[in-house]
């Protein structure tokens, strides 16, 4: 399946880093149902911004999953490939 790193660049004000993993249990609760498997996400939290590492069969079920868990979309979701 192809990898995609997401972005969000701009958190609701006040979010922290244990919102963000809310959020992210929230995602892995959901996202059976759109074959998608979330990976892994950094988080800055002085620049209000996050980055998700997912598994999806396209950009759009990686963003459905996002809106369906909590509404929280990403600005722009990347193709990626893995190195070492």
């Amino acid at each position: 399946m192809p990898l995609f790193m997401d972005v969000h660049r701009s958190l609701p004000e006040g979010a922290t880093f244990d919102d963000v993993a809310g959020a992210h249990e929230a995602d892995l609760a959901t996202q059976e149902r759109f074959g998608v498997s979330y990976l892994r996400y950094w988080v800055d939290e002085r620049a209000g911004q996050v980055f998700c590492l997912v598994d999806a069969p396209s950009a759009e079920a990686a963003a459905d999953v996002h809106r369906e868990a909590h509404g929280l979309v990403a600005d722009e979701i990347f193709p990626v490939r893995e190195g070492s």
